[in-house]
This record gives structure tokens, sequence and C-alpha cells, in this order.
């Protein structure tokens, strides 16, 4: 599978970086927004200006808020968006989706393939389907304007996996020349269980809640607001997510190896076992501020996308999680919105009615039956 011509859905930080990079490295890129007012800077200034791992000003040949004009011809769908726009995208794509468009979920965070060919079939899209997915997403990068973006670096040792999983071969085959440093892993159960994002945002997002509420987001998101006392409770939800992979027979490893493989600390601070160091000694994140208001997706996705999927997987592998459903009812308070409920459930993901046993045959083969 030679994949040239990409389809680039949604242009926040993510869709804009990737834009940029691929356009920049000869692919085809086209890129959709739901609305015209996204892709209007881009149009006027001629492209999209980047700075980092790439620099220039990068053309885009083809904006649209057209899901058809996006992926006709199209070798690949990329879904750029937060976890909260799977379904939305799904339900879009459905009417032009064909089976020799695969589609990468970047990034898949916790349970985002299969909760895309869930939404997928409840659209009526019944042909066959091919998806991977990374757990995080490719690039560290923040959006500086409308139409620009800096690309801080690529994630390294980036895990990466296939819904149904009997297509991960040829999967990871083609999207590796996108993105090198991808690295295949036993199921989308382990790319979803290592979701290193759902571990510290939350933590960082509700012990912070008042210093982000006084000072709209005036401090360093990692390098200060990852407190001693905020890495400790992160360690704690650490722990119950390992114990979650470890009762469903799904390989993992800490979040201070996760973090430290996929280049975003030093190895001393990984080894001390010391969440906070990490994340002061994270150069990657070294300067990214903190959100501006709890109104956001280290909220809304990594607490109902993250957290809540954990927590369902602990449900469906008899393992309790008291951290993680706290941090859940802290922020469903706190938000005015129940995630346990609104989250992405095991229903969501299509995964009710399917039994600890069948798990892994479910996602090899896409269905529970073998």
């Amino acid at each position: 599978m030679d994949i040239r011509k990409i389809a680039i859905m949604g242009a926040g930080h993510g869709g804009l970086a990737a834009a940029a990079d691929l356009g920049r490295r000869g692919f085809e890129v086209r890129l959709h927004a739901r609305r015209e007012e996204t892709l209007a800077p881009v149009r006027e200034q001629g492209g999209i200006a980047v700075q980092g791992v790439q620099a220039g000003l990068v053309p885009v040949p083809v904006l649209t808020t057209d899901v058809a004009e996006a992926v006709a011809g199209a070798d690949l769908a990329m879904l750029v968006v937060p976890s909260v726009a799977h379904d939305f995208y799904a339900r879009a794509l459905a009417p032009h989706m064909r089976p020799d468009l695969p589609v990468f979920v970047n990034p898949g965070h916790t349970g985002g393939g299969l909760h895309f060919v869930r939404s997928l079939r409840e659209a009526g899209y019944a042909d066959p389907v091919r998806t991977c997915e990374s757990v995080t997403l490719t690039y560290i990068c923040r959006k500086t304007g409308p139409a620009s973006v800096d690309i801080f670096s690529y994630v390294k040792n980036l895990k990466f996996a296939a819904f149904p999983g009997r297509h991960a071969d040829e999967l990871f085959a083609a999207i590796r020349p996108l993105y090198p440093e991808i690295a295949l892993r036993s199921s989308v159960l382990e790319t979803g269980l290592t979701n290193i994002n759902a571990v510290f945002h939350p933590p960082g997002m509700i012990l912070n809640a008042g210093w982000i509420e006084a000072t709209g987001g005036g401090f360093l998101f990692y390098r200060e607001g990852i407190t001693p006392a905020v890495g400790r409770v992160t360690e704690e939800v650490d722990r119950e997510r390992l114990a979650v992979a470890r009762a469903l027979g799904v390989p993992s490893a800490s979040f201070l190896e996760n973090f430290y493989q996929a280049g975003l600390t030093t190895r001393d601070a990984a080894e001390s076992g010391d969440i906070s160091r990490a994340c002061i000694e994270s150069e990657p994140n070294r300067s990214i501020r903190s959100p501006p208001s709890l109104d956001h997706r280290y909220m809304h996705e990594d607490v109902g996308y993250g957290l809540v999927p954990f927590a369902a997987f602990g449900d469906l592998a008899g393992v309790e999680t008291p951290a993680i459903d706290a941090l859940v009812r802290l922020a469903s308070t706190m938000m005015g919105i129940d995630y346990a409920k609104d989250g992405l459930t095991l229903e969501r993901m299509g995964l009710d009615g399917v039994i600890p046993d069948g798990l892994h045959r479910f996602v090899k083969e896409g269905r529970a039956d073998g």
C-alpha cells in the first residue's frame, strides 16, 4: 500500500502540524475542517506557517469543509481531532467510506479506533473497514495563530496498533513512511491502556483548578503544575491502570517508562520514580502553558475518553479503580457533566456483551465469535 494522498480531518494543533509537516515532505494533503472560518486564514495566507522541525510557509492544495471532497481519491483518511469528535467524523465519513480507504486515528488515545468503528456501523456503513491508531498525537505542537503552528518535536517510539488487529502488519508498513517513529504493539488494548495523557492531565487540571481559574492558565502546566503532590496522585492513577492491564493480560509499562520512551523526559528523571521531576525535566513540554480554563480537552477528553474507559476496562476485568473513580467524580462535579455516563463506555467502544476471555479475539478479528 503506497500512501501519497492524505485527507487530514481536523485543523486544530495536530491537524495544522500534520498538514504542514506532510506537505513539506512531499505528500499530497487535503485539509478538512468543520467550519470555513477555520480554513479562511490558511487560504488568505497561502498556506500554513510552520516553525520547529519544519519551517516556512507550506501551501495546502485542498482546503475544504466537504468530507466527500477531502476523501475523494485519497489513499488515507487521518483523523487528527480530539476523541470527542470521533463520533462526528465517523458519521460524516460513513456515506463516503470505501473498503480500500484505511483510517488512521491520530491519536486514538483509549479506544479511539473501537469507538470510530462502532459509530461508523451505527451510521450504516456495513463494508469492511481498517483502522489504525497511535496512542498519542504524532507531534508535540501548538497553534500559534489561526494559520500557524510550532512543531517542537515528533513523538518517539510511538505505540501503534490496528483494529481489527489482523491488518496490523499491513497498516504498520503503510504508515511508517509517514511516521518512522511508530512502534507496532500487540493490539489496540495495549495502546489504549498506555494513554499517558489520561494518567497525568486530569490530576494536573483538577488539583490546579484554583490556579487555572484565578490566572487564566498563567503558569507552565508541566513544569509548575505537576508538583510533588500532583505527581503522587498521578502515580496512584498509574498503579490502577497497570493493575487493569495485568488483569486483562495486556502488556504495559509504567507512566515513567512510557514518558521516557516517548522522548518526553530524561533517563535520570524516569529512573528516579518521581513523576513531578519527570515533568519538570520534560524538554519538549518545557514552554507549554496551562489551558486558560477548565473547559478544555485536558478535562473533556482525558477524563471522559481516558479515565472513563480505564474504569470501564477495570469493571470488565473485576479490578477496582478508586483513584480513577474519584477523579471522574470530581471532574463531573466541577464541570457539571456526568463523564461516567457521557464518556467512552464499553457500549460506545462496541464492547458491551464481550466477556474478558473474548476481548483479545474481538480486537484481533473485529468480532467476538472469531
